[in-house]
């Protein structure tokens, strides 16, 4: 992201060299207010910067951009586009793709979820290796078919360099199997460590959920694809976009702090939530253990109310065979005596209800609390691997006191735009698109200033190379045509020292390092 200031000093050269670079573009990520759309050249140069006020979506500013800078460079229509992830929309890539252009650009995450989301997978190759051999990334081709929202049932596909990154997990998504069938909670403990009912059981984390090497899904529009290629193309956007900061304010310096103090702090966010997750833990653990009391009490009453259910049932049905042979003792007649045990039976079976009522009340609450120390202990399972996750991605803080830091960042960025300005001024024409790096020597070049009575007189030691000195020389000589004036009045005039005595600068280093 460029400034204003940076954009107009960099678009008369622009021009210029994007008529010898190739036809690639690069669209750079949109921000806050304000924003810059910006075109980078195979050198990794900025050619044209655009910025906009307040924030603008890359599908509303790339077709402006392309359109602006085939105007001004005078070419021809840009054949390739490379563009971020924020213009990943099929509609927007099918109007580039019948517009002649090869776009190249990410999908986004929620336009996939794994490798069953792309068809002709080919076999994977290496992309990326350590030192000691081993493969870090690799990739693969294979093609994905986009629906386009605007022509229902109609697709479009695209090429895929499909880039497996195997220093990176991501979750692995349950399949339909585990959705329909999911495995217990307690599945990987042993047989002793599943106890969890019993008084003092210890929880476990939870096991990891399963993870994949991440993919990264570059996709062009072209009908056929290098996939080591396309994933090099594209891969190559990122240092291209933060060219002008590594070439320039780099060297200089702009990375060093100056003057900080560094001390470690908590790492205040993932603080809060060890704290929050040992809370709910102790919480839990708390709970889990009062319904395990309750659940071993209730099955106490039940056990308890089931005795005295079946010893009050056995008593009234002996008091209903007592009653019923004194009855027949008595001669009383058979349809009276039915109907009289019938109704003392009536009368039995109500309260021995009664009595199996709070007895299943009883069973009732013992698996209430069965069941809800189950779930306190499976969350004690999760919270725990919540914590043990926290721990492994957790970060060092530190505070720092950059005060004087804020301070000279200022001061480099001044002195870049002043190299900046001083390169396109005065240096020669092969300057144009010079680095810090390039210049340096000519900055840090010795020489003896001395004031006269209307001029200041600047003489530098030459340099131990005919062509550098012909540099020089032409530097000098354009110094001196432009004239320029001190903020006192005196005119500046520089020229370059030719007594025998002076010895170039680059014998002077030599002898230093000898």
């Amino acid at each position: 992201m460029l400034n204003k200031k940076e954009a107009k000093l960099l678009k008369r050269d622009a021009l210029e060299e994007g008529r010898k670079a190739g036809s690639s573009l690069s669209q750079g990520r949109r921000g806050s207010a304000p924003s810059s759309v910006e075109r980078i050249s195979q050198q990794r140069n900025p050619l044209l910067v655009t910025t906009h006020r307040g924030d603008q979506h890359l599908t509303s500013g790339l077709p402006t951009m392309i359109k602006r800078y085939e105007q001004e460079a005078g070419l021809g229509t840009v054949q390739h586009i490379v563009v971020d992830r924020e213009g990943m929309a099929a509609e927007f890539l099918a109007g580039l793709k019948e517009a002649g252009r090869t776009a190249i650009s990410v999908l986004r995450t929620d336009q996939y979820g794994g490798l069953d989301s792309f068809t002709d997978i080919g076999a994977f190759v290496p992309l990326r290796v350590s030192k000691q051999g081993d493969v870090l990334r690799e990739v693969a081709p294979a093609s994905i078919a986009l629906p386009l929202p605007e022509q229902k049932g109609q697709t479009l596909q695209l090429r895929v360099a499909l880039i497996r990154d195997l220093c990176r997990k991501t979750p692995v998504p349950p399949t339909k199997e585990d959705l329909d069938y999911p495995r217990r909670w307690d599945a990987d403990l042993c047989w002793e460590e599943r106890a969890w009912w019993e008084p003092g059981w210890q929880a476990t984390p939870a096991p990891a959920p399963p993870t994949a090497p991440k993919l990264i899904p570059i996709v062009s529009t072209a009908e056929t694809i290098d996939a080591v290629g396309l994933a090099e193309t594209y891969t190559r956007r990122w240092p291209l976009q933060e060219n002008i900061i590594r070439d320039f304010l780099l060297p200089l310096g702009l990375d060093i702090n100056h003057g900080y103090s560094k001390k470690p702090v908590e790492n205040s966010e993932v603080a809060k939530k060890r704290v929050a997750l040992e809370k709910r833990l102790a919480n839990v653990q708390c709970w889990a253990e009062g319904a395990r009391e309750r659940c071993r009490n209730a099955s106490k009453l039940y056990t308890k109310r089931c005795k005295l259910t079946k010893e009050r049932a056995k008593a009234l049905y002996r008091i209903l065979n007592d009653h019923q042979i004194e009855l027949e003792q008595q001669g009383i007649e058979d349809w009276r005596l039915r109907k009289t045990l019938k109704e003392e039976k009536v009368i039995a079976d109500a309260e021995i209800d009664e009595y199996q009522q709070r007895q299943w009340k009883a069973y009732e609450k013992s698996n209430q609390e069965h069941r809800k120390c189950e779930r306190y202990c499976q969350e004690q399972r999760q919270l725990l691997r919540a914590l043990e996750d926290l721990k492994v991605h957790e970060r060092a803080m530190y505070e720092l006191d950059n005060s004087k830091d804020q301070v000279m960042t200022v001061f480099k960025v001044a002195l870049v735009n002043l190299v900046m300005w001083t390169r396109d001024r005065y240096f020669p024409a092969s300057y144009e698109h010079a680095t810090w790096k390039r210049l340096a020597p000519f900055f840090h070049l010795p020489g003896l200033v001395k004031q006269e009575q209307d001029t200041v007189e600047v003489s530098l030691r030459p340099f131990n190379d005919k062509r550098y000195n012909q540099d020089l020389e032409a530097l000098c000589e354009q110094v001196n045509i432009v004239a320029p004036h001190l903020p006192d009045g005196h005119r500046l005039h520089f020229s370059v020292q030719v007594n025998e005595g002076v010895c170039p600068i680059l014998d002077v280093q030599k002898r230093r390092v000898a």
